[in-house]
């Protein structure tokens, strides 16, 4: 039968009893090895098709608002962060009014009780929305045609989708404008673009694009003139570093001084980027609280700061720090100087509540915006998460983070940069030597993952996951490889959800070492890591035009390092010498990583007083020593130039 997905939270059931299956919380993929891998058409599938007929909706608009909304996932009942249900994402109104008076503070920003809504126009109980999708998606039609049919606006399932415009804007379960417009936009684009799910197993979720036709503007205009007066409101005077139209609003980090002495300030360094340090990556992180607890923090001088947070329920956006100064983020003073911190609002180890389509929208257009304005690769060695960066020193690497952990679909977010992870690969069978990238897909990529809520848990039963798990050997029985650096006492690697020593994530690049049937190894974190690799299903794809990889010198074992500072001759000031510290892994000459960057700046920016105008601070040293980025493991690293071999 294949891969079994039924306890996955797509709402559809793909393959031959597509027609006739039950509707169930998850996606049964039903493909037997001899067939191609399935690909199901998502608008005659009876949940939206029936649903459609029943209330004089089209059918095409159901699936596409919610692809919008959810990817057509169900999430087995579970609701969003914004408490929404359902592959429609119907949203409980009334438990968020409720939770915000609880909580006392808005942390439910901007819904509407469109759960409450449909279950008056359909007769469908609550409880079946929240846990049933048909029930869901046949309340939504429901909801959309009594709206549709409020405004004088035509009912039919032959009706032109663009003539709902306004209509999914305000089921959309959103208040601000902005929020609404974005779902109705998202809407109409999957319309008019069509729209895909790939799952781990090959079988394909597929929406036919469609004829465009245009939204009237007596729909959209109204809408868009709030929603450009609202962000006005918000941004100020300073205005925001931000592309046209996305909902950014302005709020400052502080720089202050709170002390007596000149290093008593906060909460970031103001330098004069990216003339100097250059802005090289953007590091994805999620927040680990609530976005009102958030804004909290980072108004306060005393502690640390990033450039932009982002809301959870409708992808809202607040800028803190401009681009032109740095944060304090990542951990790792080299990677702050030379990189821009996205704070997502969420907890990693929930993941899938958190990381909802608006976000993962919103996120997308920012970080296009920023990554041309300022020459970023969009690729996984520049776009990267918190648990890629390296620690500094070998004390510091237990203790760096690992978010937004292993529930974030990087796969899903490289294809809304429009830069999508497949984009030069080959999925003929590798060899050894083959510089691979894992992409294993994200629906349905179940991988042993524990201690989500307390240690050792299930995390609630099988989770769709970032990354392949990799073991000492080419057997499911193997134990995990483990990452020296992250457990130095002689712990052995886990699954807990924050242990990432046996993960290589998706995106990223590796050089194989060996190849046995089904099973692929690399060369990671200075030992080799073998993972499941099917040829008819491959989880990792060669790179067709590589930047490269490197070896140790013929003779020598090279080190790794967690940043890459100059030489202690290119310091003005021997008193501004920075040590340059090995953390424990090594590269042998037997061995080979492939390059994430083949010049990084080797730099270091001096900011230690509050004030730009004190004497010998606010400046960057640039060494003539060489680097190269390299993927590690599942963190990067940086190897001298002088100390491998380059090929390419």
């Amino acid at each position: 039968m294949g891969i079994n997905l039924s306890r996955r939270h797509f709402i559809l059931t793909s393959g031959v009893a597509a027609a006739t299956a039950p509707l169930v919380g998850g996606l049964t993929a039903e493909t037997s090895r001899a067939e191609a891998p399935s690909r199901v058409r998502v608008d005659t599938h009876p949940a939206f098709e029936r649903a459609g007929r029943a209330y004089g909706v089209p059918p095409a608009l159901l699936a596409a608002l919610s692809h919008a909304q959810t990817r057509w996932q169900h999430h087995d009942g579970r609701p969003s962060s914004a408490l929404g249900y359902g592959p429609m994402h119907l949203v409980d109104g009334a438990a968020a009014a409720q939770a915000r008076a609880r909580i006392g503070k808005d942390d439910f920003p901007g819904v509407l009780d469109t759960l409450g809504d449909a279950a008056r126009a359909s007769g469908i109980g609550a409880d079946a929305i929240r846990t049933d999708p048909t029930a869901n998606v046949r309340a939504a039609a429901a909801l959309l045609a009594r709206r549709q049919r409020q405004a004088g606006r035509p009912v039919g399932v032959h009706t032109d989708p663009a003539t709902w415009f306004g209509t999914v804007a305000a089921v959309s379960g959103l208040a601000t404008a902005a929020g609404q417009l974005d779902v109705a936009d998202s809407t109409m684009a999957t319309l008019r673009e069509g729209g895909d799910v790939r799952l781990a197993d090959g079988s394909l979720l597929h929406l036919p694009a469609r004829r465009a036709t245009i939204v009237p503007a007596r729909q959209r205009e109204p809408l868009q003139r709030r929603a450009v007066r609202s962000r006005r409101l918000r941004q100020g005077q300073q205005g925001t570093e931000s592309p046209r139209g996305l909902d950014v609003e302005w709020i400052p980090a502080p720089y202050e001084q709170y002390g007596p002495n000149p290093g008593d300030y906060g909460n970031h360094d103001l330098a004069f980027r990216p003339r100097s340090p250059e802005i090289t990556h953007i590091v994805i992180h999620n927040t680990e609280g609530y976005w009102e607890g958030v804004l909290d923090l980072v108004q306060d001088p005393t502690y640390v700061s990033w450039q932009y947070s982002l809301r959870s329920a409708d992808g809202h956006i607040a800028q803190h720090v401009l681009a032109k100064d740095v944060a304090w983020h990542a951990g790792n003073w080299y990677i702050n100087m030379h990189s821009i911190g996205l704070e997502h609002e969420g907890f990693a180890a929930q993941g899938a509540p958190w990381y909802s389509e608006a976000m993962y929208r919103s996120s997308a257009k920012l970080v296009r915006y920023l990554a041309q304005r300022h020459d970023i690769p969009l690729d996984r060695a520049h776009i990267i998460g918190h648990d890629q960066v390296p620690g500094t020193t070998t004390a510091t690497i237990p203790g760096m983070h690992w978010d937004p952990g292993p529930f974030w679909d990087w796969e899903h977010y490289f294809d809304l940069l429009r830069a999508p992870l497949t984009r030069g690969t080959n999925r003929r069978p590798v060899r050894r030597g083959d510089i691979v990238r894992i992409l294993p897909g994200f629906a349905g990529n179940v991988q042993p993952v524990t201690g989500c809520e307390t240690a050792g848990d299930s995390c609630g039963g099988p989770r769709d996951t970032n990354f392949v798990t990799l073991r000492v050997s080419a057997s499911d029985d193997a134990a995990l490889v483990n990452d020296l650096g992250l457990h130095q006492k002689g712990q052995p690697a886990t699954t807990e959800v924050a242990d990432i020593s046996a993960r290589a994530t998706a995106g990223t690049e590796y050089v194989v070492a060996d190849v046995q049937g089904d099973w692929t190894a690399i060369y990671f974190v200075g030992t080799v890591g073998w993972f499941r690799n099917p040829r008819r299903r491959p989880t990792a794809r060669v790179v067709t035009r590589p930047a490269g990889r490197v070896r140790a010198k013929r003779g020598t074992v090279a080190k790794v390092y967690g940043r890459a500072y100059p030489e202690a001759s290119a310091y003005a000031d021997p008193a501004d010498v920075q040590a340059i510290s090995p953390l424990p892994y090594t590269i042998a000459e037997d061995q080979s990583y492939a390059i994430g960057d083949l010049d990084p700046v080797t730099d270091y920016y001096k900011a230690k007083t509050f004030s730009l105008d004190t004497p010998g601070d606010h400046i960057n040293t640039v060494g003539k020593d060489r680097y190269v980025q390299i993927y590690l493991g599942h963190r990067v690293g940086y190897v001298r130039r002088a100390e491998v071999d380059v090929l390419r």
